[in-house]
């Protein structure tokens, strides 16, 4: 929301009251309060009619400063609030003549004491951004007394910035006014169904606007130096993340908002839907399934979407039983051929479903200000929606997907969540403007608990369209309704790429697009992509997305990309972990791996899929392509060309290719199993070694599909010899193959340090390739 008229006007109908110099400080063990005037009040005189601005600052955890800008703290609070994961974190506040200093870890701010209001953050004694005089405002519209909090943060010369959410546009933000609210906008609009009040800097630090309500953002759009965000109410809490590195800051972030969640190992295999609005019934799933096993396509998911209920009653989670007459049968029968089952669902209960009249009755349902239903006939007729604020819907809801575990079902499409209306009453007299984004937290986690407490510790994987800060927790996330067009999967990555930078670790995208269908040109391409995501899903919304249904070179090229996902399954896995443990996302910007090297900071057609393999999907029907490789030597994975980085690159590629680049000095894992997505990774695991320098050190880990470690490398270079550290092992049989490393050239160049006895190396194929003996 912009507040003025070019940089020095304030628009017509409102008044400000801004920050302009320190007044008083006051000081905890662990708190700041410092009142900020809006002008000089020095002298008695001044003190008597004036307002204040009280910011206080605090650090929730090391490297991050916590700050609260006040303008009257009587108004009342409803929540809800972000569930924050708050660490104790010790910090200094030091005091001079001209400055106070509050520091947490590396990370600190700079209050002025003297001259104009002013704030500095510096991480480790660099300043990375700051608030300057006026910045901080307190906004009334005089015609309705609506109040604002307004903040606006320093941008610096060539700084830009990035995330806030799974967006569509484009992906450095500067320039665009941006508004966290969810809203239900396809693939193709400002809209996102995922809004995160959460951004990073090129410049390394990142900034959580902690509201769930409406944050309005101004990305160097208002003031071209500024970025600016504000809230309605009285008051505006944001929270400064330092780091060593942008990863760093992400992990800060997700500590505190919490790590994604470890979905399972099958959760990694091709994932093949109905379609949404496509006929089907069990003979229609059945030679969809045996198509793609006829067709050795492997499948570890099959996907029920909407009308597996019967139409007009959603959600009442009953199957519909014209056109699957033996649901539990049927799962049976799809259990013994090794799928796991998924079936949509989403928070809204139609006035035809048998569970409507049971939810008025009970108060399960959102209601209007005067005691009705809130409904409306739009998605379905007479629509009301689940009010995740009582404890006793939720248990209700839970109630039917336990059910539904019980037959058979493995994960649930968590669609909608963003279509929540304001103009309502919450059970636990929760803030309507608040409950808008947060709704989608509350939702998800219902459904994640059921699937936890059914199925146990990571084996919870859901498919969720709408998020809030937190949701990251609830993984697996997808994009929502894309279009059948380059455009479409292009604005696709980008949206992922930018949920990644806030915190989120596994998404997905509808592969060929939803909407429409995709000449098979496009279908081909995007497949690539799609498996070479961290989830994987063929879905449609009016025809189907077996590859088949385009033409035969289509099948050729599913079955390829996904039996390479399969073999690098080994891989994909520990880095899923990481993503897991760390909080960072599978799918990363390459900004986030190459921090330093300018040319990256706009690239957001290309990504590291992990921290060693570089993709960059193809969006045309020539198969050329444009990218960049980072200085060093890297590696094609399928055709093993070296290139050398450092600059960009023009490829044409056939539809079994795209490029796809290991990073110099990596360890990457590949699996012996092509047609599954969960198998025993380490059991004749091939550990790839590509252009290891002198003096660098690669490690790699193998983990079963229960997470746990089964092997553990380190390869290290010392001018023409290698080093291999078998730090962990269960004694299965491995090999090591050297790719890009001709001056290792002999056997007894390669040596070996491990705890554990009778472990060697054979070279096989000259000296390419060593097998371990145990």
């Amino acid at each position: 929301m912009k507040f003025t008229d070019g940089y020095w006007m304030i628009r017509e109908g409102l008044d400000l009251i801004s920050g302009v110099q320190f007044f008083k400080a006051t000081t905890t063990e662990n708190t700041l309060k410092v009142l900020v005037a809006p002008k000089d009040i020095s002298d008695r005189g001044y003190q008597l009619d004036t307002s204040l601005l009280t910011v206080e600052f605090s650090s929730p955890m090391e490297d991050a400063i916590r700050v609260k800008i006040i303008h009257h703290k009587g108004t009342l609070q409803r929540g809800p609030e972000f569930q924050l994961y708050e660490q104790q974190a010790p910090v200094s506040i030091e005091e001079n003549e001209d400055t106070i200093t509050f520091t947490s870890g590396k990370t600190s701010a700079v209050i002025n004491k003297k001259g104009p209001w002013g704030v500095q953050y510096l991480y480790n004694g660099k300043k990375i951004t700051g608030s300057s005089y006026k910045a901080m405002s307190h906004i009334t519209e005089t015609a309705n007394k609506t109040t604002y909090v307004r903040e606006e943060l320093n941008l610096g010369v060539g700084e830009n910035i990035y995330g806030l959410g799974e967006r569509f546009t484009s992906f450095v933000k500067n320039g665009q006014e941006i508004e966290i609210w969810n809203q239900d906008g396809g693939t193709a609009s400002q809209q996102s169904y995922k809004n995160i009040p959460f951004y990073v800097s090129n410049k390394g630090y990142g900034v959580f606007i902690n509201h769930p309500e409406n944050v309005s953002l101004e990305v160097a759009s208002e003031k071209v130096s500024k970025i600016q965000f504000s809230v309605k109410g009285e008051s505006l809490d944001y929270v400064i993340f330092g780091g060593e590195t942008l990863k760093n800051v992400i992990s800060n972030y997700t500590s505190l908002t919490g790590k994604p969640a470890m979905p399972p190992a099958w959760s990694f295999g091709l994932w093949l839907s109905t379609s949404f609005t496509t006929n089907y019934d069990e003979e229609t799933v059945n030679s969809f399934v045996e198509g793609m096993r006829e067709r050795d396509i492997p499948l570890s998911v099959f996907h029920y979407d909407c009308f597996w209920m019967e139409a007009l009653n959603w959600t009442d989670f009953e199957w519909d039983r014209s056109m699957f007459p033996d649901p539990d049968g049927m799962l049976k029968r799809m259990k013994e051929k090794g799928l796991k089952i998924c079936v949509w669902i989403n928070p809204y209960i139609a006035q035809e479903s048998k569970l409507f009249d049971e939810a008025v009755q009970n108060g399960y349902l959102i209601k209007r200000p005067n005691g009705d239903v809130w409904q409306w006939d739009k998605w379905q007729p007479g629509m009301g929606i689940v009010d995740f604020t009582n404890p006793a819907a939720c248990e209700w809801y839970a109630s039917h997907l336990r059910r539904l575990v019980d037959m058979g079902v493995d994960s649930f499409k968590t669609d909608f969540g963003e279509r929540i209306p304001t103009d309502v009453v919450y059970f636990d007299g929760s803030n309507p403007d608040k409950m808008h984004n947060y709704y989608t937290f509350l939702y998800n986690k219902v459904v994640f608990d059921v699937l936890k407490e059914k199925l146990g510790e990571g084996e919870v994987s859901l498919f969720a369209r709408s998020a809030t800060a937190g949701g990251q927790q609830f993984p697996v996330h997808w994009g929502g309704d894309c279009d059948a067009t380059y455009e479409s999967m292009a604005e696709s990555i980008r949206g992922g790429l930018s949920l990644g930078l806030t915190g989120f670790g596994f998404w997905s995208h509808d592969i060929g697009g939803f909407e429409s269908t995709a000449p098979a040109d496009l279908f081909k391409r995007w497949v690539a992509f799609g498996l070479l995501s961290s989830h994987s899903r063929l879905h449609g919304s009016k025809s189907y997305r077996v590859p088949w249904a385009y033409d035969e070179e289509a099948v050729e090229v599913t079955r390829f990309f996904t039996k390479l996902k399969s073999t690098l399954m080994p891989y994909i896995f520990d880095s899923a972990n990481d993503s897991a443990k760390l909080g960072l996302p599978m799918m990363r910007a390459m900004l986030l791996e190459f921090q330093n090297d300018p040319a990256v900071e706009t690239l957001d057609r290309q990504y590291m899929f992990g921290d060693s393999l570089l993709v960059a999907p193809i969006f045309n029907e020539e198969g050329d392509v444009s990218f960049y490789l980072p200085k060093g030597k890297w590696t094609h994975l399928l055709s093993n060309e070296v290139i050398d980085g450092g600059e960009w690159r023009t490829e044409n590629h056939g539809y079994l290719s795209l490029p796809l680049y290991a990073r110099p000095n990596s360890l990457i894992a590949f699996g012996s199993i092509d047609n599954k997505a969960d198998y025993d990774y380490a059991n004749n695991a091939e550990l790839h070694l590509f252009q290891l320098e002198d003096g660098k050190t690669a490690t790699a880990t193998v983990r079963n599909p229960k997470s746990q470690a089964e092997l553990a490398v380190s390869a290290t270079r010392n001018e023409n010899e290698l080093t291999i550290n078998i730090s962990e092992t269960v004694g299965k049989p491995w090999s090591l193959l050297l790719r890009g490393i001709t001056e290792i050239s002999r056997a007894d160049s390669v040596k070996i340090k491990s705890t554990e006895l009778g472990i060697k190396l054979i070279p096989e194929h000259g000296v390419e390739r060593f097998t371990v003996v145990l």
